[in-house]
């Protein structure tokens, strides 16, 4: 969505802000503990023709759910395609088979953060510093490029229309950047940056992270009381190259983000990451208080 009905989007987020459910800080970081994700013996693929993988009756749900990933789509466009790329051991997480660190002891003070992978395709949810949940996207084609940078989640809704074009129907829509119409939301995944400037979505994803990721509350109908969640968009797509994945035929690790790297792409905004998060902490410890009085 380039343009926006701002109007409109303004009268949602205050109803949605007066109905948001306020939920307390975060527990201490200590408490937070490793998911116990599955880990696969090999990591290694190959390339395989879509529809003859399909017909194997034994391949599970779960394993076909890592094959979509893997490949940046869903089962439709997966149906279209020819050949793909195939993890030769299915038997782990898929956490293991998507690009980011498990954990980020570089974010252990942070409750929630997003990160979206332009160059990989891929997003990332953490917590204190610990990997809670991944996935693939499909961001902007070349024409009508994701904006990259720190935002935050503002007003969300469970179905919008698409203000580029009323024939889209659009679920589980955050929206990250309110005047450019720019957010998260499920919508088809054919493989590649595809979308209007969003961030496309499973549609499993974009309802955890709709459920997930906190909104702002607005004092008013034009000023933030609090922002929500962080949300940083790095990395550059190369529209004219091949895709990035398929270089995990050669290099199963090619597309490894590192701590590192995710240090480096977080660290211009620690500051305001911080001050917005002390803020929300403070609203809601303000009307703990003034439930409790």
């Amino acid at each position: 969505m380039k343009k926006s009905v701002i109007v409109l989007n303004m009268l949602v987020a205050v109803l949605l802000s007066c109905q948001q459910n306020q939920k307390p800080p975060a527990k201490d970081n200590e408490d937070n503990k490793v998911p116990e994700w599955r880990e696969p013996e090999r990591i290694a693929y190959e390339i395989k023709n879509a529809r003859e993988w399909l017909q194997d009756s034994s391949i599970t749900s779960p394993e076909q759910e890592i094959v979509f990933a893997v490949n940046r789509t869903d089962r439709k466009h997966f149906m279209k395609m020819d050949s793909v790329i195939i993890p030769v051991d299915l038997s782990g997480d898929l956490v293991y088979y998507l690009p980011f660190p498990l954990e980020l002891p570089y974010l252990r003070d942070i409750d929630k953060i997003i990160y979206f992978s332009y160059h990989t395709q891929t997003f990332a949810a953490y917590e204190y510093g610990i990997l809670v949940y991944t996935g693939p996207t499909n961001m902007g084609r070349e024409k009508d490029p994701t904006p990259t940078g720190l935002f935050f989640t503002n007003w969300k809704a469970e179905k919008t229309i698409s203000t580029f074009n009323d024939e889209w129907d659009l679920r589980w829509n955050f929206n990250i950047e309110n005047k450019a119409g720019v957010g998260w939301h499920q919508y088809d995944l054919p493989g590649y940056p595809s979308s209007h400037s969003c961030l496309r979505l499973l549609e499993k994803d974009a309802k955890y992270l709709y459920n997930w990721a906190d909104q702002w509350v607005l004092e008013n109908r034009t000023k933030v009381r609090v922002k929500g969640t962080p949300v940083i968009v790095f990395g550059a797509y190369d529209f004219h190259g091949s895709k990035p994945w398929l270089q995990l035929i050669h290099d199963p690790h090619a597309l490894d983000i590192s701590e590192e790297e995710l240090e480096e792409v977080t660290e211009p905004f620690l500051n305001e990451i911080f001050m917005e998060q002390e803020n929300r902490e403070d609203y809601l410890l303000t009307i703990d208080q003034t439930e409790n009085s």
